[in-house]
């Protein structure tokens, strides 16, 4: 009696073409979403700093939320340049904004009694109203600063005063108005922009990473005020 049996290289070929169609499952895969995890990153970021507010780590919180303004600038980069760009992309950018920018942010501001609470909730939905109501509907434009920026002023702010409550009062309002203002500030296409300001990017990762506090916080501090300040003529894309 004799079995047939198929030949050898069938089942190679077989074998090479399910592997094939998934790696380019696995690829498309991540195509898609690396972005998004760079969103998820972010929002990481800011739980644990709210876990750190909450126990008294006032420098690692700070410093979480300044890993968290690079990760949000990356990800819309990521996105565009993969053309992964989506509806849930968009939804999950917010939500890791507002909860890095918002109540990651406001956390810093230790509020012990009813007038730091009040101010917390004021800076939380300055960031909510930016986030949700604020579309400029004008392309590259947005209205009102973006809370990134708000949010990393607030974090220098506190650690180079070594958290001085009356300090960081003044900071909070003034972010809030500038929030919540009308004003167009361009959009931050940081690392799809000219080389210096990829440079500017680089040297914030290398300042976060290696850099002691101080200089890393001077750094951001220029790079987000110079932003306010000069929003036009430094950081339009299509300066």
């Amino acid at each position: 009696m004799f079995m047939l049996t198929p030949p050898t290289g069938v089942f190679q070929h077989a074998k090479k073409l399910f592997l094939s169609e998934q790696a380019g499952q696995l690829q498309e895969f991540a195509r898609k979403n690396v972005a998004n995890g760079l969103s998820m990153a972010n929002m990481v970021m800011g739980l644990c700093s709210i876990l750190c507010s909450l126990n008294g780590h006032h420098y690692a919180a700070c410093w979480l939320l300044l890993v968290g303004y690079l990760l949000d600038l990356a990800d819309g980069a990521v996105a565009r340049q993969l053309n992964a760009c989506s509806a849930l992309g968009a939804q999950l950018d917010d939500f890791a904004d507002f909860t890095t920018f918002g109540i990651a942010t406001a956390l810093l501001l230790q509020a012990h009694g009813l007038l730091d609470g009040i101010l917390v909730i004021f800076y939380v939905m300055a960031v909510f109203t930016r986030l949700c109501f604020y579309s400029s509907g004008i392309p590259f434009m947005y209205r009102g600063l973006p809370c990134p920026y708000a949010s990393a002023i607030l974090a220098c702010t506190s650690l180079l005063t070594g958290a001085n409550v009356l300090v960081l009062r003044i900071t909070a309002v003034l972010m809030i108005l500038f929030m919540v203002d009308h004003g167009f500030y361009p959009h931050d296409k940081v690392l799809e922009s000219q080389a210096w300001k990829k440079i500017v990017y680089a040297g914030g990762v290398v300042m976060v990473l290696c850099s002691s506090f101080p200089s890393a916080c001077v750094y951001y501090l220029i790079w987000s005020v110079s932003y306010i300040l000069f929003p036009a003529a430094l950081w339009s894309c299509k300066v």
